[in-house]
């Protein structure tokens, strides 16, 4: 890590954009965040994926994968506007760094393949980015490839995301030929040549200015649809003004009502700049944002985008340097300073900042503050997670964090040798601080270290990262998948008393609960007891005991899920009820409820897409029956079969070397997570009786 030491204007909240590089593997991110860092003169010589040059690649094992593994943050000007920006990976088993990215972004940049269009893993980014209610505008990429096209590509927008896709620009040529666009709005060519970074400005080419005055007009129709203020100069002039259609598009933005779409050549350096200008003219500054939301005492309160505010931010994401400890933040409120105390919201505990960066990839600037919108990392901070809520001491804020996913495949590790078993689980420990989608747990039963995480990849990924950069040699174990239990038909009126004497104060308490199965994966607790026969903080303690419960089912000791408990009824001893004797009731009369319903086991699943040549479609329908796929879809084209089909995750290991050797190494697949799916009853009676 190299660290400059220069002054560093502070910029408004109002000229900063804080955005994300959301796609599928290989659609361009990468190559996209990189020509945007040398457009804006960040960095002067252009890296690329597949040399393993990239500013953001720069962890060993991305440039040797040729993937993005970690989310990684830049920072950049244009056009007199801060621009920090997020590189996200796009494969599946790394979906949790783009969760927790997308909690401290405003905005995004979703990527899409000319060719491909919208792909699984861009569905799944462009779901999450939902959940969070983050503004986007696409960019459909590599223009210069064979079969590029930006209608096809829009269209997968339109019918696979549901969204509406407001496109701004038509490409002039085709493929190979692609040398520019038409911007619709100024009613411009940009032309870049080869061989040269930058482009040139002209009128609109003579034989694409009838294909351009007709696309306009879809786009002024499109906007008028959407955007009052538009339709009424739209009926009154039958057009739009440039200045009223960059308006009417930016509300729409940020509204989630349309997204711009503009398209390029990341590869040829071709629509970068264009993209630039739009992430400043459409997207949000954090000051267009909502006032960030907590809670105090489970009172909620907002806190404004002002530095002048109360010192609020989230921590996003941990790492260890040779030079110690980075936390990084996303600020919300206030002004953060070097050497001011913070509190941790979560612990209660004060912490001081040492040293305030300016994240560029694996090199950072030193700064003397950050305010609200900015997003640093900082040194100093000893207990901080992902996830927590650093603020003003005398005005404390907690943050809600970013969610994280279960993990849903799990590997046995041992160090090779004895001597290297304390290194190991230092490492483990690290590794689990740094990704909290990773999990560190002792068998009980065998004795065994346990590392658990989103997928094969994600758990090759993390053993490489103990060898490599703790020195340990580890030994793994076959991958084992989370199964998880649930209710398929559940009780009412189960009767539980909790009595205990053994001297002293006792334990008393009586709880009625019906068990009833949920639709969908989770656990709810309501009570509906009246009369003040369980007082509210039992209700809790009994909630809390209905939590404990679902650590193991009675099927095979997995976690249970997808059920609900109702506390219908209860009652108390004057002196001996408590709530740790409640939460003792909860816990055992849910496993009695338990073992006295009808309970199935679950088992993760993915939506597999499998790419092959036409003559491989046969062997590979096979390997997926063989494997309990159950095939949804299959198209041809050009030669080239696409197959969908959800397969339980436990069939899945190995499938890579499987389709390779059926497919002379041509055939490809990506996957998605799916919803749990229950184990048919064969399979189940032999996985239990293991």
């Amino acid at each position: 890590m190299r660290t400059n030491r220069r002054p560093v204007t502070t910029t408004s909240p109002t000229a900063v954009r804080n955005l994300g590089i959301l796609a599928h593997v290989d659609a361009g991110k990468t190559t996209i965040t990189e020509r945007i860092l040398f457009a804006t003169g960040a960095i002067h010589k252009r890296g690329e994926v597949h040399d393993g040059t990239t500013v953001t690649d720069f962890d060993a094992q991305e440039r040797d994968r040729g993937i993005t593994i970690s989310a990684a943050a830049v920072s950049c000007t244009w056009g007199g506007h801060r621009v920090n920006l997020i590189d996200t990976p796009g494969h599946v088993d790394f979906s949790d760094e783009v969760e927790r990215s997308l909690r401290v972004l405003d905005g995004a940049v979703a990527v899409f393949d000319a060719v491909a269009g919208v792909e699984p893993q861009s569905e799944s980014v462009w779901r999450q980015a939902d959940r969070h209610g983050v503004p986007r505008i696409a960019f459909v990429n590599k223009l210069d490839r064979a079969g590029a096209d930006v209608d096809t590509a829009v269209a997968s927008i339109r019918d696979r995301l549901g969204a509406v896709p407001l496109v701004v620009q038509l490409p002039i040529g085709k493929e190979d030929g692609f040398t520019g666009v038409v911007d619709l709005l100024g009613m411009r060519s940009l032309l870049w040549h080869a061989g040269s970074d930058t482009y040139e400005t002209g009128p609109v080419p003579e034989p694409l200015r009838e294909e351009a005055n007709r696309r306009r007009r879809l786009l002024d129709e499109a906007v008028a649809e959407l955007h009052p203020d538009a339709l009424e100069e739209f009926y009154a002039a039958s057009a739009l003004t440039e200045r009223t259609l960059a308006g009417a598009l930016r509300e729409l933005t940020l509204r989630g009502d349309g997204v711009v779409v503009l398209c390029g050549s990341a590869y040829r350096n071709r629509g970068i700049e264009p993209l630039l200008d739009a992430v400043l003219a459409y997207l949000p500054s954090p000051t267009d944002m909502p006032p960030v939301r907590g809670t105090v005492d489970g009172v909620e309160q907002e806190r404004a985008p002002d530095p002048a505010e109360p010192f609020a931010a989230l921590a996003f994401k941990v790492t260890a340097t040779a030079t110690g400890r980075l936390t990084y933040l996303r600020v919300y409120a206030g002004t953060l300073r070097k050497g001011m105390s913070v509190l941790d919201a979560g612990t209660g505990r004060t912490e001081r900042v040492g040293r305030i960066l300016r994240v560029q990839a694996d090199q950072h600037e030193e700064r003397e503050e950050a305010v609200a919108g900015d997003i640093v990392a900082v040194i100093g901070l000893k207990a901080a997670r992902a996830g927590t809520t650093l603020c003003a001491p005398g005005a404390p804020l907690v943050l809600e964090p970013p969610s994280v996913a279960e993990p849903a495949v799990s590997v046995a590790v041992e160090a090779r040798r004895s001597i290297d078993t304390g290194r190991l689980s230092a490492a483990l420990a690290r590794l689990a601080e740094e990704d909290p989608s990773l999990a560190v747990r002792s068998d009980a039963e065998t004795g065994q270290t346990v590392l658990s995480g989103m997928g094969e990849l994600h758990l090759e990924v993390a053993v490489e990262k103990i060898r490599r950069g703790h020195g340990v040699e580890v030994v793994v174990g076959r991958p084992q998948v989370s199964y998880r239990e649930t209710v398929v038909r559940g009780v009412t009126g189960l009767v539980y008393r909790h009595v205990k004497q053994d001297g002293g104060a006792g334990q008393f308490a009586h709880v009625v609960l019906d068990v009833e199965p949920l639709e969908e994966a989770g656990f709810e607790f309501r009570s509906t007891v009246v009369g003040g026969r369980v007082p509210q903080e039992y209700a809790r303690a009994v909630e809390a005991g209905c939590r404990d419960a679902l650590a193991e089912g009675p099927l095979g000791g997995f976690p249970v899920t997808g059920l609900r408990v109702t506390l219908t009824d209860g009652a108390t001893h004057s002196k001996d009820s408590s709530e740790l004797a409640f939460r003792a009731a909860g816990r055992f009369a849910l496993r009695e409820a338990l073992r006295a319903s009808t309970v199935e086991l679950l088992e993760p699943v993915v939506e597999v897409t499998v790419t092959v040549p036409e003559n491989g479609v046969g062997g590979v329908l096979g390997d997926l029956a063989a494997r309990r796929g159950r095939v949804s879809g299959s198209t041809a084209e050009a030669g080239t079969a696409v197959i969908t089909a959800a397969v339980p995750l436990a069939e899945l290991f190995g499938y890579a070397s499987r389709l390779r050797g059926r497919t002379q190494g041509r055939g490809t697949f990506t996957t998605r997570p799916a919803p749990l799916a229950p184990v048919p009853p064969s399979v189940a009676g032999v996985l239990l009786a293991r």
